[in-house]
């Protein structure tokens, strides 16, 4: 028989007043009789009370878990010179199990289908042995699902387990009367310096609707979202309950004036010579700038090769969130692409640069939330960028109208959701007689869809399509950024960052067949990925993806395979994935590369 022998206090003391074995009693049972025995004593006064209240506390352990016939042997030996040694044989008998369970709910509860969704899920039943930690969980739950629903008046007027010792049945009558419901009251929001009325449009809820604490969730998150404020408390005022109403306090704290915000990081292996490219990032953040809810953003970026500056002006419109005007200004360096060297000993194309822009852009746009989750986005930007490309430098003008609509839905709300769809549509417009170099029509549409099945089967699939409608003699002064480019750990994995596409090939001035990669008008990339959860937090990757960036006539379709591991942080998943190009019909080798992203899928 197995034994358990325990030296207290915590195991850890040099000459313990108490040594204990059990016996009889094994897994939940041992240790809910160890959990109602407590803390071994610590001194002479307490180990006589200890010892005195041994036969109630094993009496107890047995019955919270419906054992009503258990018997309990103890031998006790003392010693003079050392530990007591205190041996309890344990038979605990028969378990007692449950005959019925009977909730019966009155008042406006009974037609709450909330609370009826939580009925449907109560996990005791009859023949389950009794558990008295169970019937206490099940009775806290609906008292305390009733106040989160407003049922403020709600009590029982019943609640007891009628025990059959005979038999060893149980039965379990619950009968709660919640009363009326209580609905919101006037939401009041204080500390804040915006202007009256301009919150209200926050409130996630109409006027006297009914009290939910999942609603005022839903308003604090909204103030959150805002950025407006250091400190949010939505205080429902349970005091001052009047004509089934629940008014509602906000108190705010405003964000300091200005915040500031340094990142340092670096890019390894992701410039043409592989070697560390250093990044510096400020962001400059007056979080409310005026009594209208404006704010700005200025975002600066330096590394050797590639510095940004983008400042961002917001203005709320009709909704502090769901309706916004933003005017951006922003000078860009930038890389697309790559220029690559063909190595007669290794056989192989090695980047040894990229495709170089400026970028200067001024633009307003306005971003709206429709019905349904849908977002909706129209603009209009003026951009100029300048490149060199085929020794020839060009710096065209556009001025792009611009629109998109997207919806996200999301299965839950974690950062590794389970389940979810996301689906971008775009659409661009240059014109001469607007004040553009060239006539340009972008379309895009981009989709992403996740599933999980028996818990630990995912599934991602992802499919970018875009095209550019230009004429061939207006093709090269399309700036890159407007062009389409594959490769990438968000594109096809196994090849570098926008690695693939159109490119020109050449002899260079050392005579040396090279190329560059262009870019070009359309673009086709899809993936499948199945994910295996070896734990919550751990899950093993396979993936295959495949597409291309071409023009007319060229569609070169790339696939590339691999996997990789996952592990689920608390900033969201960080995945280590290795991919290998398997079909490449430009090279007769196996790319491969390592790609370490991080952050959530939608």
């Amino acid at each position: 028989m197995t034994m358990l022998l325990i030296s207290w206090p915590l195991l850890a003391a040099d000459n313990p007043l108490l040594k204990l074995q059990i016996n009889g009693v094994e897994g939940a049972l041992k240790r809910n009789v160890l959990a109602h025995l407590g803390p071994m004593p610590e001194n002479d006064t307490q180990r006589r009370a200890w010892l005195f209240d041994v036969s109630n506390g094993v009496q107890d352990a047995l019955q919270s878990l419906g054992y009503y016939h258990g018997k309990l042997q103890q031998q006790l030996e003392q010693k003079e010179d050392g530990p007591w040694q205190l041996t309890l044989t344990i038979t605990p008998g028969d378990v007692t199990r449950i005959q019925w369970v009977d909730i019966v709910l009155d008042g406006e509860i009974r037609s709450d289908t909330v609370v009826n969704r939580w009925l449907d899920q109560v996990k005791i039943k009859p023949g389950d042995p009794l558990n008295h930690g169970d019937y206490e969980s099940v009775k806290g739950q609906l008292a305390t699902l009733a106040l989160s629903r407003g049922y403020f008046d709600g009590h029982y007027t019943l609640a007891e387990i009628r025990i059959n010792r005979d038999l060893d049945l149980a039965k379990i009558n619950l009968r709660f009367d919640s009363g009326k419901r209580y609905h919101f009251g006037k939401v009041s929001f204080e500390g804040h310096t915006l202007k009256p009325g301009f919150l209200d449009k926050l409130i996630p809820f109409d006027a006297n609707a009914t009290y939910s604490t999942r609603r005022l969730s839903a308003l604090n998150q909204e103030l959150v979202d805002t950025g407006y404020f250091a400190s949010i408390k939505v205080l429902p005022q349970l005091d001052k309950l009047s004509n089934d109403q629940v008014p509602v306090k906000v108190e705010l704290s405003p964000k300091p004036d200005h915040s500031f915000q340094v990142g340092l990081g670096a890019d390894i292996g992701n410039s043409s010579d592989s070697e560390i490219d250093p990044r510096v990032k400020l962001i400059w953040r007056t979080p409310q700038i005026n009594r209208y809810g404006h704010f700005q953003e200025t975002s600066i970026e330096w590394s050797p090769d590639r510095p940004k500056v983008m400042f961002t002006y917001t203005i709320p419109l009709s909704h502090p969130l769901d309706d916004q005007l933003k005017l951006r200004f922003g000078l860009l360096w930038d890389k697309y692409g790559v220029t690559q060297q063909y190595d007669n000993a290794t056989q192989e194309f090695n980047n040894t640069g990229q495709l170089e822009s400026r970028k200067r852009l001024i633009g307003i746009g306005r971003n709206k939330r429709l019905g349904h989750g849908w977002l909706f986005n129209y603009s209009l930007d003026m951009l100029r960028e300048e490149y060199t490309q085929s020794d020839v430098t060009y710096d065209p003008q556009f001025l792009l109208l611009g629109a998109s609509i997207s919806k996200t839905v999301r299965g839950d709300a974690s950062l590794d959701p389970k389940s979810g769809f996301r689906q971008l549509y775009s659409v661009e417009y240059a014109d001469p007689a607007l004040g553009s170099d060239a006539r340009l029509s972008k379309f895009e549409a981009r989709f992403k869809w996740i599933d999980t099945f028996f818990d630990k089967h995912r599934f991602v699939a992802r499919l970018d399509l875009g095209m550019n409608v230009v004429t061939n003699n207006d093709l090269a002064i399309v700036p890159p950024s407007l062009r389409y480019f594959a490769g990438g750990d968000q594109s096809i994995r196994g090849y570098s960052y926008q690695e693939l596409g159109p490119y020109r090939e050449y002899t260079n001035s050392d005579g040396v067949l090279s190329r560059e990669v262009i870019g070009g008008r359309y673009l086709a990339v899809g993936s499948l990925e199945y994910q295996y959860y070896l734990t919550p937090h751990w899950r093993l990757a396979t993936f295959v993806d495949a597409g291309n960036a071409y023009d007319n006539g060229q569609m070169a379709p790339i696939v590339a395979v691999g996997g990789g591991v996952h592990w689920i942080s608390p900033l969201g998943p960080i995945k280590l994935d290795i991919g290998f190009g398997v079909h490449d019909p430009d090279i007769d080798y196996q790319p491969w590369r390592i790609h370490l992203t991080m952050g959530t899928e939608l």
